[in-house]
């Protein structure tokens, strides 16, 4: 929601994301990251946004007031917080969905490249054996050893990177 209402609140006081970045000293990178919800910005930040989109955090927050609001006290900051504290949560949940995801896909394709060359070496290219007096078959012979060709000088490099890439993604800490 806070980035839906980050991005709602530019777009109507007509900034560009590089604009509104200059009045809330940020890169314009940043701003894009808060509107796609990729990142939330820190209390202080959430604070000159407010001011620099002439609203207040609260209306950012996706809090409705009928009441004309009053200046922060303890208790807003404390609400503030908490509500930072919940989107930072969702953001880390979401992350570690998508790491999860993505791990489990190199993994499966790392077991399928073995499971491939398991089965290349067990068959031993029986297309080497086919006769190719015969147009139909020569034709399958030829795509197949091709393919058979591509995956071997591939797939050690494409089980190299997704290795690492499962290294590069294990649970620190």
């Amino acid at each position: 929601m806070l980035s839906k209402n980050i991005k709602a609140s530019r777009q109507a006081k007509g900034f560009s994301q590089e604009e509104l970045a200059k009045r809330v000293h940020v890169v314009r990178q940043t701003i894009s990251k808060w509107e796609q919800g990729l990142s939330v910005p820190d209390a202080h930040l959430l604070i000159a946004l407010a001011d620099a989109l002439e609203t207040s955090v609260s209306t950012l927050l996706g809090a409705t007031t009928a009441e004309k609001e009053t200046p922060a006290h303890d208790q807003d900051v404390t609400v503030l917080a908490e509500k930072l504290a919940l989107i930072n949560l969702q953001l880390a949940q979401k992350s570690e969905t998508r790491r999860k995801i993505l791990r489990g896909l190199l993994l499966a394709l790392c077991g399928l490249i073995v499971l491939t060359f398991v089965l290349i070496i067990k068959f031993k290219s029986p297309y080497l054996t086919w006769d190719y007096s015969n147009p139909e078959t020569a034709v399958v012979g030829v795509g197949l050893h091709a393919l058979e060709w591509l995956f071997v000088r591939l797939a050690p490099f494409v089980l190299l990177g997704a290795l690492v890439g499962i290294f590069l993604m294990r649970k620190k800490g």
